[in-house]
């Protein structure tokens, strides 16, 4: 059984730098079982090396503009990334690569962590450093949503209300 960690973010954009955070975290200190990926600003590179993984499960995280406070955690439903129009600093929309990947692997968990500042050379904010540390906590022993709760509805709601952003 395998499981894959990709950790998705632009280290020199501040608090976008999450995903990069937790890779190095891991290959420093591996916790788990997971095959970590350190998918950058372009995780779609990675598609190819994912699928020959054959993962039976796979967690993306990256930092995610849920209108949420700074630092905050939430397991986002891939489904509802295209509805909501997140927010990401990447190539592609990350509900491409989920679409891409959903076909081989059993279960996909999306993992956000609101960033507070997110601009080429700022450092990284210590909510996001704190957020970073307690999914590295939570990677050994990983179950279901590893501990995390669901982006809720209400959530949701405000953040297409105060995002603008939305389906008309």
């Amino acid at each position: 059984m395998t499981d894959v960690l990709l950790c998705v973010g632009n280290s020199m954009m501040g608090d976008d730098g999450a995903g990069p955070l937790l890779a190095e975290k891991c290959a420093a200190a591996p916790k788990g079982n997971w095959v970590v990926i350190d998918g950058g600003s372009a995780p779609e590179n990675d598609i190819v090396a994912i699928r020959e993984l054959r993962p039976t499960r796979l967690l993306i995280v990256d930092a995610t503009d849920m209108g949420l406070n700074p630092g905050e955690i939430r397991i986002i439903d891939p489904d509802d990334i295209a509805e909501m129009f997140m927010m990401t600093t990447h190539n592609m929309p990350l509900n491409y690569l989920i679409d891409q990947l959903k076909e081989d692997i059993g279960e996909v968990i999306f993992l956000g962590i609101q960033p507070d500042i997110v601009g080429f050379y700022y450092p990284m904010t210590q909510p996001i450093k704190d957020a970073v540390e307690t999914v590295y906590q939570r990677l050994e022993g990983w179950e279901g949503n590893g501990g995390f709760a669901q982006l809720a509805v209400e959530e949701e709601s405000f953040f297409i209300k105060e995002s603008g952003q939305g389906c008309s």
